[in-house]
């Protein structure tokens, strides 16, 4: 028995259209939208038939989050100023740059020093550590 042609419904149509709309995949989606037989349909027949609404949902999400966020950041939240100039003006934080000198501004001094000079260095530390926390 051949299959019968799949024709979409205005309520499937609108279905696709909010399931896109909130991010949902093309896989989860094909699970909702059921054929004349009741069974989901491929993601292929889901693609050919509603591309359209596939694509608006997506837009039409993006572009509403968009405009309320541009409403927060007009409107004088500024938290949602900054994400928009990061965002869309490509704004950036700077690192704040650390000078490291060594004593009264003068230059660091550099010592070389073995493996076993500087456990001995460590050793010392942990001990004079301990024996502050125990007075």
């Amino acid at each position: 028995m051949p299959r019968s042609a799949f024709t979409p419904a205005a309520a499937q149509r609108q279905l696709v259209l909010k399931l896109a709309a909130c991010g949902t995949s093309v896989a989860e989606i094909c699970a909702l939208v059921t054929g004349a037989r009741g069974r989901p349909v491929t993601e292929e027949t889901l693609r050919r038939h509603f591309a359209q609404e596939l694509t608006e949902g997506a837009v039409r999400a993006n572009s509403n989050v968009a405009q309320s966020l541009y409403n927060k950041a007009t409107g004088g939240d500024t938290i949602a100023a900054i994400f928009w100039l990061k965002c869309r003006a490509h704004w950036k934080e700077t690192a704040q740059a650390v000078e490291v000198t060594g004593a009264n501004g003068g230059p660091l001094r550099v010592q070389s020093m073995s493996d076993a000079e500087l456990e001995t260095i460590v050793t010392r530390g942990r001990q004079s550590h301990q024996f502050r926390r125990l007075r």
